[in-house]
Formats: C-alpha cells, structure tokens, sequence
C-alpha cells in the first residue's frame, strides 16, 4: 500500500539493525516494565501505610 514494504518486512529490518542483546540488561516490553514498577511501588507504600496506621492505633 502506497508504495511501501509489509510492516513484517520492516519490523524484520529494523531488528537486524539493532546490536545483540545483553544478558540480563534488557527488559522486553517497556511498558510492562513501567506497569511491574508502579505497581511494585504501589503495594509497598501501601504496606508501609498499613504498618504505620497499625502501629499508631496499638
């Protein structure tokens, strides 16, 4: 369409440019990662809250 290679094709393209990955220093899905951060964020602030609010009350 309009004179432009498959969107396979150019996905196949642009990861053959990309240098090798490292083992262990990448993360595959970037927002994902966001997601697994926040949320790992989230529930530890929520304990430390909890916490807090148990220790204040006994």
């Amino acid at each position: 369409m309009f004179h432009r290679k498959p969107l396979e094709e150019r996905i196949a393209e642009r990861q053959a440019k990309l240098p090798p990955l490292k083992e262990g220093k990448h993360f595959e899905h970037g927002p994902a990662k966001f997601v697994f951060v926040a949320l790992l964020t989230a529930v530890a602030a929520m304990h430390l809250v909890g916490l807090a609010i148990v220790m204040h009350f006994t």
